[in-house]
Formats: structure tokens, sequence, C-alpha cells
């Protein structure tokens, strides 16, 4: 029988430890929730208004499409309100060494959303440099999770804000729970709007038309830094109406990831990750009127002081829905 190595068991139970910690810092990329096997606490509210920076994108137009061109860009300050579903999922699957393989897989979720225009940016918007505000009113979100539909009912009426600027490009995220909003469903819509920033669209400044190819390059800030490239190309374009087709990758800024509270590191020894899809874009509606992104991928990670290797498969979709 082979031998135990006491060290390398302690480095993976450490690893194993940052990872769950390092699993729920990086939800922004892969929706991920850690399920420890510790009993769950009792859900308690949540009415802190939640800000989330979103990091600067940089669009380059590729190839500028065939004529005729035109500069497209929001404009939804007369659009009565917006009603859309949002609906996401994420599964995570990940195994350290030769053990059981784990699940931390997300459970769908739907998120009913009133949306429109504010008559103005806020002050902390606007120094994001945001000249547009987006305001959303949660309705009854729903689950195949019976347990997280349960705890999603407090939620109804909860509110957020997306700063954003005419071509787009989203600035900051706000999300005000309702009174009272449980922890798990807070998290859970939270997730599901991370998932919607980091997968929209924004335009160039430039004239495009019809088969313009442009790339929006932005980093997901989470427990990895990442670098990601979204390829959006303009399928169809009626009127304010546009259909575009994307492509995602995502490759980590370093070979190295620093573990949550100062766990210690991960080399990152592969990380593949990309998605596609598309979307309908009504330039008078302030989300998307339709359309899904589904990405996914696999990484591999090593302790520089053991021989643990932890291997992970992650998937997620996005969709919007008309109701």
């Amino acid at each position: 029988m082979k031998s135990i190595d006491r060290t390398s068991t302690v480095h993976s139970s450490t690893v194993r430890a940052g990872f769950l910690a390092a699993c729920c810092a990086v939800a922004l990329v892969a929706g991920c929730s850690s399920t420890d096997t510790e009993p769950a606490a009792e859900p308690t509210a949540s009415t802190s208004e939640v800000t989330i920076a979103v990091p600067p994108t940089t669009t380059t137009v590729v190839d500028p499409g065939t004529e005729p061109r035109r500069v497209l860009a929001f404009d939804t300050a007369d659009t009565d309100s917006q009603n859309i579903d949002l609906t996401t999922t994420s599964t995570v699957q990940q195994q350290i060494d030769i053990g059981a393989a784990q699940d931390f897989s997300s459970p769908e979720l739907t998120v009913p959303l009133s949306a429109s225009t504010a008559d103005a940016v806020p002050e902390d918007d606007a120094s994001t440099g945001a000249t547009r505000s987006i305001d959303l009113t949660i309705g009854a979100a729903t689950s195949p999770d019976e347990g997280l539909t349960d705890a999603l009912s407090a939620s109804e009426g909860s509110t957020a804000r997306l700063a954003g600027t005419e071509s787009g490009a989203i600035t900051a995220l706000h999300i005000t729970p309702a009174d009272a909003a449980l922890d798990t469903a807070r998290a859970a819509i939270e997730r599901s709007f991370n998932a919607a920033v980091y997968r929209s669209v924004s335009f160039p400044d430039a004239e495009v038309g019809v088969g313009a190819v442009w790339t929006i390059d932005q980093q997901v800030l989470s427990g990895i830094t990442l670098n990601q490239r979204t390829t959006v190309t303009l399928r169809a374009l009626d009127g304010d109406r546009a259909t575009v087709d994307i492509a995602i990758t995502q490759t980590p800024e370093s070979p190295v990831w620093n573990l949550p509270d100062n766990s210690g590191t991960l080399n990152i020894a592969s990380y593949t990750y990309t998605g596609s899809g598309s979307l309908d874009i009504d330039l008078t509606q302030p989300l998307p009127v339709g359309g899904s992104i589904t990405a996914g991928g696999d990484q591999m990670y090593t302790d520089p002081d053991s021989t643990t290797v932890l291997r992970q498969t992650v998937g997620d979709s996005i969709t919007w829905g008309d109701r």
C-alpha cells in the first residue's frame, strides 16, 4: 500500500479550504457558490446596498462592415418601462487529486426585471464616466430549486441600478435588497447581475454597418484576474434593432492564483474558457430584448509546495426573454 505523505495531505487540505473560499471569490466568472458540508447557518436578512465597480472596457473596430454605416448608441430617455426576464445558469465541477468529484454548481435562476432610464445620473456614478442610469425593479424570482425559490420570495421589490454610457458600456452596478431579503437570495441575484454585466455588449464610437466586427477588452475581477475579450459581429441592423453574434475568450493575467485569506497560492497549469451566442438589442430599450450566451472551459491548478492537483470544469449561460 502506498504510504501517505502527511505534508502533501496538509497541503491538500489547505488547498481544499482555500479553493472553497476562492470559489465564492470567482462568482463573477463562473457563478460558483460554495456548498460546504458544514450545517447551513440560519438565513439572515440583508438590507445594505451593494456597489460593484466594473472595470473599464476598450473597444476596437476590426472591420467597419458594409455601407450604410452609422454610430450606434442607446437613446432610452423617452422609453416606457421595459419588462424582461433574466435567466442564468452555472455549473462548477472540481476534483482535488484523485478524490471524489465535487459539485459547486448554482441553481438556475430566473429574475423578472422592470427597467427604466433615470432622469439624472447620480454623482457617484458620474465619477465612473457614466452618462446614463438604468433603474431596475426585481419581481418574483424563481428557480427549479424549491429551497432557493422559497428564499427568493422575500426579495421581490428589491432594486438595482446600472450605470453606463450611451455606447452600452457598464461602469457600475448597485443592488439594494428588499428589507426582508435573505442573504442566500441576495447572493443568487447578485451572481445573476454580475453575469449580465460581463456578458453585456457595448458599441464602438465609430460608424459601423452590417458585418462589422469589433472587440471589447475588459478585466474580470475575481479570485483570479482574467483578461476577457468579447468579439462582436453585427449580423443584422433594422432601424434601432440590432442582432449581434458574440464570441468570448478569457485568459488569466498571471500564471499564479493567490488564494483568499492568505491561504496560499496555486500555479495555473492550464486554463481554457470560451463562449458564444447572440443578442437582440433595441437601442431604445435599456436591456437586451432577447438572446443567449453560453460559455465554459476547463482549468487545472497545481500546489507549488506539493503534488496536489486541482481540476475544474465550469460552464454558465445567460438568457434574456421578453414577458
